[in-house]
């Protein structure tokens, strides 16, 4: 049995009164999700919506509780880092990620970030020894595969596009993506939003395509046994 951890961030929901106002990139996750599920029943499932539910912001006061040796935590600095405990445990979990994200401003929204400055910490997604010169920061997490669903409103953000310097919010992922454990990592995008002319239409239904390809690829391809931490397990 294996895990997949499932995070979305857009604002909107997957399903309004309005179609129009629809998250499009939940809606390519769910595809994928739902076509997960039905191949393989019996793994676990973690969901978090950080788009309505946005994790707290870091803080000085969060900063000073890491940095402070874990056997000389007051009860408050452990009580402001447990839902970073939380976030980071089920991050551990995962043997699949799955985070959907909308374009804004040309990168991730605040709420993605703010989750993955929760996650992204000292002594427990990466480490920290200036022996190793240059590189001193070293994931700790390995053996996952993240999937990344992506939508945006204008087009032409890939390698050689016509917005290639614009866009920020896949380099950004695909950086951050090793402090997730992420030794595979496959992406999906929807562009043309803004125009909604039938560019837009078609890379809609190609995206929502190839999410359920992946899905079935993917679930089948996935062991039922798990590597979390470098460690594999039965």
């Amino acid at each position: 049995m294996s895990t997949l951890l499932h995070i979305d961030s857009s604002v909107r929901a997957a399903n309004n009164a309005n179609s129009d106002q629809n998250s499009i990139s939940k809606n390519i996750a769910l595809r994928f999700v739902d076509t997960w599920k039905r191949n393989r029943p019996e793994d676990d499932y973690i969901y978090r919506d950080v788009g309505m539910n946005p994790p707290d912001f870091i803080t000085q006061d969060w900063i000073g509780a890491v940095f402070t040796p874990e056997n000389k935590r007051t009860p408050a600095q452990k009580e402001r880092l447990a839902l970073s405990d939380k976030l980071i445990d089920e991050v551990s979990a995962a043997d699949v990620i799955l985070i959907s994200s909308p374009m804004y401003n040309y990168g991730m929204p605040a709420q993605l970030k703010a989750w993955f400055d929760q996650i992204v910490r000292v002594n427990k997604t990466f480490d920290f020894d200036l022996s190793r010169g240059d590189f001193p920061l070293q994931p700790m997490l390995s053996g996952k595969t993240l999937i990344i669903v992506t939508s945006s409103g204008e087009f032409g953000f890939e390698k050689g596009g016509l917005r290639e310097v614009s866009g920020h919010l896949a380099p950004h992922l695909r950086t951050l993506s090793k402090y997730l454990g992420a030794d595979k990592m496959y992406e999906i995008a929807s562009e043309y939003q803004e125009f909604g002319d039938d560019r837009h239409r078609l890379s809609v239904a190609n995206a929502t395509n190839r999410a359920e390809k992946l899905a079935s690829e993917l679930s089948i391809s996935t062991p039922a046994g798990s590597v979390k931490n470098g460690i594999a397990t039965m």
